[in-house]
């Protein structure tokens, strides 16, 4: 049995599967690349190397090779992380069933070495790409109310259309605002009450901090917690099912908002 959690780890990462982390884009956040950042940051310090897929409502257009040879339009940023600008790639990759899970085997197989893939997407094609894969979404939000409905929106649909049942949060603010843990609160109550889902954890980031900043122990436990919960190769192998989407569901809920 693992001695602790860094062991539990570590045998993890003997395997040579990668692992796959999806992140909800959320446009209502101004600070969401600040957030991306040190979720990779975080990443490093464990001595892993990331590929972040980004498909954001905001994130630039993909290269015009992206249909022929996706692993020449990965840019690397560090020797730590590479970058692929993918607004839209992951609704080229839908099959019969409305299922784009094959976008994750073309994604691995053009960055083979990378050890996570995090894909920051919107829900409705985190769903259609993850469904019900052992994976745990990564909400994003910050202290404007408009962020945190946001965020729970992308909770309700991928819990509805993907079955995706636990959930964390980062959040773009100070990590002594008080008002930061009252929408943590907010977010795990209505997940509960309306939704049968789960934030199992949540973490800040303060975008106008240093780059050079240490991170905050809440962050870099985050950052364990979504590779624990991540079966290395999982959702990369399962990506030729054919699961189709849960139909949506009517189900009443709140607008969550910060006050």
């Amino acid at each position: 049995m693992p001695q602790d959690q860094a062991h539990g780890l570590r045998r993890l990462f003997a395997a040579s599967k990668t692992r796959f982390v999806p992140v909800v884009s959320n446009p209502r956040v101004m600070g969401a690349g600040a957030l991306l950042e040190g979720l990779c940051t975080a990443f490093a310090e464990l001595n892993l190397t990331t590929l972040v897929v980004d498909a954001g409502e905001h994130s630039p257009k993909p290269s015009e090779l992206a249909s022929v040879d996706l692993s020449n339009c990965i840019e690397r940023l560090s020797p730590k992380v590479s970058y692929l600008a993918a607004r839209g790639l992951p609704l080229r990759h839908i099959n019969a069933h409305g299922s784009a899970a094959s976008f994750l085997e073309a994604v691995a197989d053009a960055a083979p070495d990378a050890d996570v893939i995090l894909l920051h997407a919107p829900a409705a094609e985190l769903a259609r790409v993850v469904a019900l894969r052992e994976v745990r979404p990564l909400l994003l939000a910050d202290t404007e109310p408009a962020s945190v409905t946001e965020a729970y929106a992308g909770m309700k649909w991928l819990t509805q259309r993907a079955g995706l049942m636990v959930y964390s949060l980062l959040m773009a603010c100070h990590p002594q605002l008080r008002v930061a843990t009252r929408i943590a609160q907010q977010l795990h109550s209505c997940a509960d009450g309306f939704l049968g889902a789960v934030l199992r954890d949540w973490a800040c980031l303060d975008p106008r901090a240093s780059q050079n900043a240490p991170l905050t122990p809440e962050l870099r436990h985050l950052a364990r917690e979504l590779l624990l919960a991540a079966p290395p190769g999982a959702a990369v192998d399962a990506a030729s099912d054919a699961t189709p989407l849960r139909p949506a569901r009517s189900l009443s809920s709140p607008l969550v908002a910060a006050h």
